[in-house]
């Protein structure tokens, strides 16, 4: 699955080219496999210390532990969270970005934050995909593996809100932290964007 043209403006931009973009080096408004690389390595280790605490307590455990982390990543938090992101709008039928690169647009492309309903469902599915490998850790008694994984899921918390979650634009996310002047700017190159935030901003 190929990045978008890292030379090209996104499709809800209204600029001709991304030359004299004020937030270019502020945003991540394009991805490479670079970023896709980084984050999966940030993430996999909570994924493979979690597999090895349910494994020890039954190898079939880990079925269940999948279909909940897929059926999260890949369909319902594209739908809660991903479907209100400007890389939704872009051309194709699959996502193009640095967390769930590959994953089915299924459902129209929808500007604007996410309602209280969707955020419930964003955080229940996080702690579902963290909590069941949690269930295991504690219940066997696996300190090591315990504090291995809670460690890991520190370790890529810190690492997606120092280096991706402050550059993501996707300010619906309930863990974006893109400061206010830069989305301000983001805004202005993407007014259909800030009309279903409520945002009014003198077109380019």
């Amino acid at each position: 699955m190929p990045f978008l043209d890292p030379d090209k403006p996104l499709a809800t931009c209204v600029a001709e080219n991304c030359d004299d973009c004020s937030v270019r080096e502020r945003l991540h408004c394009h991805f490479t496999g670079r970023d896709l690389t980084r984050f999966m390595i940030s993430v996999s280790p909570a994924f493979v210390v979690g597999g090895a605490g349910i494994v020890h307590t039954g190898a079939w455990w880990l079925v269940p532990w999948l279909a909940i982390a897929l059926g999260y990543f890949g369909l319902l938090e594209i739908r809660v969270m991903c479907s209100h992101c400007p890389h939704y709008a872009e051309p194709g039928r699959f996502l193009q970005c640095w967390a769930n690169h590959g994953s089915p647009k299924l459902w129209r492309y929808r500007p604007g934050p996410m309602s209280g309903v969707e955020k419930a469902v964003f955080w229940a599915g996080l702690l579902a995909v963290a909590g069941y490998p949690l269930v295991f850790l504690l219940m066997g008694m696996q300190w090591l593996l315990l504090a291995l994984f809670v460690l890991s899921l520190a370790a890529a918390g810190t690492v997606m809100r120092t280096q991706m979650c402050s550059q993501c634009i996707c300010f619906a996310c309930p863990l974006n932290g893109v400061q206010g002047e830069v989305r301000q700017r983001f805004f202005e190159r993407n007014p259909r964007v800030a009309e279903a935030w409520g945002i009014e901003v003198e077109r380019l």
